[in-house]
């Protein structure tokens, strides 16, 4: 059933960002490295009359009759794969990104085991994300959708919103944690279990599933002699976890935090966790474009085979999107919502920001194609991945050129469209018709600089041919 077992989730605080900015992100992993994907504009809704049904596992339930506006990264094969609409804001500048893969252990599951036809991940950004005015009312929305369908796997849930952001881990058919993460603060978490003492006499800063702590009481499931840890009560700490989740966590914390010495098969990375400088969202997109990067885990890199191979990298060529929800603080609130995309291997392609304020997405991105068409944002982006890694020694440093021209010139147009659109006062309807051109103008720049790297590589590749043989001029 779960589709979405390897994803990395990077949560920074408003005071922990260099301008300001709350920045939730996740990279959207799937078991295959070709799952179509597309980036579309959901449209408000009203009078709907309509009931949701998964093609997963038989999850139904209805729509409200109407709801906002919202950003989406569905599957392109829902039939087959599922909805998943996975990430976005909605028209209130609410962000959702749903979801990381969190796994129970059997100690727990045995008394509140998962419900095979509950809500899962497939189905919960559509029946969320459309009908909440802010990111603790999506807790609390979510909490009660639990409560009433159950569900079927763990899942780890962001929401945030120009204040706050909370990380929430459903863990059982029933039971869940949410904390809001402090605004001096980052987070890393990894398909495991992260949040670890829950304050329950702290309503502002935790939320939890009713009855957990009798849950918990009534069938001894608490091995700490004090305090009430979650990820100890509810999480796993196993083999898998050193080797697949933890080092994840611990190069994220390395490259944020370089002074601080740990073991990335740690037990114990803290969860909250404070960088020693304020963080870009360059410095977003690193982490979930890394791979060990200058290290001896690096699998692109020169360690031993052994060490190459040993832990699960951040970045793969299964990563479908990754995305950068940043909600600014220092523009007006129409223009403060920022999809930051890369819908190739991040390690290797780009971010783009699309204002969420917009009322469609570019046909390259929303109308992807199930088999090969270079003209679709997904498979352009994806081409550059594979081009480089064919010939990563020697492709490596213009792919990094690539994206630093890339970097550079979308930070430049997005302060252009910022400064325009104030400059001409543009608000309601004409700024929404203003931001959705300009999020056609920087798919047009985009794909330009990127068929051209394209071109290079194709160009290059075929001059560094072993089907070569030099003799004579003239033969």
């Amino acid at each position: 059933m779960k589709w979405d077992k390897a994803c990395t989730t990077v949560l920074v605080g408003k005071k922990a960002s260099v301008d300001g900015s709350v920045m939730v992100a996740r990279n959207d992993d799937t078991f295959l490295p070709i799952t179509p994907q597309k980036f579309e504009m959901k449209p408000a809704a009203n009078g709907r009359h309509e009931e949701l049904a998964s093609t997963q596992n038989g999850f139904k339930a209805p729509l409200p009759e109407s709801g906002y506006r919202y950003q989406a990264t569905p599957n392109v094969d829902v039939q087959s794969e599922g909805i998943y609409d996975e990430s976005g804001f909605n028209e209130k500048n609410v962000a959702m990104s749903a979801t990381e893969s969190v796994y129970a252990n059997e100690k727990v599951l045995a008394y509140d085991p998962l419900l095979p036809d509950g809500m899962a991940e497939d189905t919960m950004q559509t029946m969320v994300l459309p009908f909440i005015n802010s990111a603790k009312e999506g807790v609390e929305y979510l909490g009660k959708l639990v409560a009433k369908y159950g569900s079927p796997e763990g899942n780890g849930v962001i929401f945030a919103d120009k204040n706050d952001i909370w990380y929430m881990e459903i863990v059982t058919g029933h039971h869940w944690v949410a904390s809001r993460i402090p605004d001096d603060a980052y987070v890393v978490a990894a398909n495991q279990v992260g949040q670890e003492q829950i304050d329950f006499d702290d309503p502002d800063n935790f939320m939890w599933s009713d009855g957990i702590r009798e849950f918990v009481d009534e069938h001894h499931l608490n091995p700490d002699k004090t305090g009430w840890n979650f990820r100890h009560i509810f999480g796993t700490d196993t083999e898998k976890d050193r080797y697949y989740n933890t080092p994840r966590v611990w190069f994220a914390q390395r490259y944020l935090n370089p002074e601080i010495e740990q073991d990335p098969e740690s037990s114990d990375l803290p969860f909250i966790n404070h960088a020693n400088r304020l963080i870009s969202v360059e410095d977003v997109e690193y982490i979930e474009g890394s791979h060990y990067n200058e290290t001896k885990y690096d699998p692109l890199g020169h360690g031993s085979d052994e060490d190459k191979l040993r832990y699960r990298a951040i970045s793969l060529n299964r990563t479908q999107q990754s995305h950068v929800l940043q909600i600014r603080n220092d523009v007006p609130e129409a223009l403060s919502a920022v999809m930051w995309i890369c819908i190739g291997i991040p390690a290797f392609t780009p971010y783009l920001p699309f204002y969420a304020n917009a009322t469609d997405t570019d046909l390259s991105y929303s109308n992807t194609s199930m088999t090969y068409n270079v003209k679709d944002a997904y498979w352009m982006y994806r081409t550059v991945s594979m081009l480089t890694e064919s010939h990563y020694s020697h492709f490596v440093q213009d792919d990094v050129d690539y994206l630093k021209d890339c970097r550079e010139e979308l930070r430049r147009l997005i302060d252009g469209i910022d400064k325009e659109a104030q400059a001409k006062g543009l608000t309601g309807d004409a700024l929404t018709a203003y931001l959705t051109e300009q999020n056609h103008h920087i798919v047009d720049v985009m794909r330009d600089k990127t068929m051209a790297i394209i071109g290079h590589f194709v160009t290059e590749g075929l001059n560094r041919s072993k089907l070569t043989f030099d003799f004579d001029i003239n033969l």
